[in-house]
């Protein structure tokens, strides 16, 4: 490995052990996902990143409602502010995933650069536990703002990258964000026996994580204390060759 990159290795580890001591972390209740996180859960008073995948790149809808069931039990400690690009929120449905609707704070932003600075003062004010933003882009300054902005009262941002138009991937900054998730929706199961749909469900995969590993999960909204469960562990697999098929069959 060439010097520069040890060093920036080692660089992060040390950025993300400092980010991580004395701060509280936001668990997720499985042994599964919270081992890939340094400290047991998602840290607070840093920022995190989370993307949709295809048209969810412009609706956000997979992100911002995996983003709403995870912030849900924080909401129980202080307020939440959503920081909009545009006015589709839709609180009845954040209820329906576990979040408490009178706890959410709504502000549109007319421009990006409206939406980063609302998203800044959000995190940094008193009685703020989380504060979710809807930007497209944002360069390293943009990211170190925010940081600061979370080390204030020690709140938990979530940035969901949100293409207002055109198309293409949603993508990420690496050693800005203290974890970077793909969110995609994923077809629902209904309990054995019963009829029609069953919770929402989610294929999430921790695409970076400093000071953690990374993982891949199938998950459902959850009726027990906690909003979300895995359904399953996604490896790395490779698909079958043709040769394969023939011989199998």
């Amino acid at each position: 490995m060439p010097r520069q990159a040890r060093l920036m290795a080692v660089r992060e580890k040390l950025v993300a052990l400092e980010g991580t001591a004395g701060r509280g972390v936001a668990p997720f209740g499985d042994p599964l996902i919270d081992s890939c996180l340094p400290g047991g859960g998602l840290t607070l008073g840093r920022w995190h990143e989370a993307a949709g995948e295809g048209m969810e790149i412009e609706t956000a809808a997979a992100a911002g409602a995996f983003i709403a069931a995870v912030a849900a039990p924080l909401a129980a400690r202080g307020a939440v502010v959503w920081v909009m690009r545009r006015r589709d929120l839709y609180a009845p449905g954040l209820a329906g995933l576990g979040f408490p609707a009178e706890r959410l704070i709504q502000v549109c932003a007319p421009s990006e650069a409206e939406a980063l600075a609302a998203l800044e003062d959000a995190l940094g004010a008193t009685g703020v536990i989380a504060a979710i933003g809807e930007v497209e882009d944002l360069d390293l300054t943009a990211g170190r703002r925010l940081q600061l902005a979370c080390e204030r009262h020690g709140a938990i941002g979530f940035v969901i990258r949100r293409r207002l138009f055109g198309g293409g991937r949603a993508t990420g900054l690496a050693g800005a964000a203290a974890t970077r998730w793909r969110i995609a929706s994923v077809p629902s199961q209904p309990a054995p026996g019963e009829p029609g749909l069953g919770p929402p469900r989610w294929r999430v995969e921790l695409e970076r994580c400093r000071g953690g590993r990374t993982g891949a999960w199938i998950m459902e909204k959850s009726d027990g204390a906690l909003p979300l469960r895995v359904v399953a562990e996604l490896g790395d697999r490779q698909l079958d060759t043709p040769q394969s098929l023939r011989l199998a069959g």
